[in-house]
């Protein structure tokens, strides 16, 4: 009996150490690895409408990097965050961050935030990413530059694939939507 005390113990010690416990209610919960080998934490955003895209650096959606730069350029004063989120689920991305860091600086003069390489599928997805596909009937990229915009109060207010390109009427509808709530 006391061995099966010291393995409950035990194992709710390593679940907690693992940070396993309550799913976060909104965005603001997660964390994720950042470009720089720090931790992009998305409570910084508090507020703010972010807009979190799936990238890779050669693929025929790369060219949403300018627009993407573009859109967080404009929209930023008004509370517009892009945070790229590089990943090699669809193997079209380079192999280590500073590689990722150096060809979005080098090909496109990318200022907006960026996390590590990360996965965005499946279950070794980023908690975040696993979040958005349990709370959006099982939404999850299905290629690169799928976009999930999240609203000020911190719920998702879109999905978008990687048609729907940053400057399109419909993306931009649902930012510029986003942007007016409080």
């Amino acid at each position: 009996m006391a061995d099966i005390k010291r393995r409950t113990l035990i194992g709710a010690a390593s679940l907690l150490a693992a940070g396993a416990g309550p799913e976060p209610v909104d965005a603001y919960g997660f964390t994720m690895p950042s470009i720089d080998n720090d931790i992009v934490k998305l409570s910084a955003y508090r507020g703010r409408v972010l807009l979190v895209v799936n990238t890779a650096s050669f693929c025929g959606f790369t060219p949403q990097y300018k627009s993407l730069e573009a859109l967080y350029s404009e929209l930023g004063p008004s509370g517009l965050t892009v945070l790229g989120v590089p990943s090699q689920d669809f193997n079209q991305e380079y192999g280590t961050n500073g590689q990722v860091a150096a060809f979005c600086k080098a090909t496109f003069d990318v200022t907006f935030p960026m996390a590590g390489i990360s996965h965005v599928t499946g279950d070794s997805a980023l908690p975040f990413y696993q979040w958005v596909r349990t709370t959006q009937n099982g939404w999850q990229p299905t290629w690169n530059f799928c976009k999930v915009l999240i609203g000020r109060d911190g719920k998702i207010a879109g999905t978008f694939v990687s048609r729907d390109t940053p400057d399109g009427p419909k993306l931009r509808g649902a930012i510029e939507t986003a942007l007016k709530s409080v």
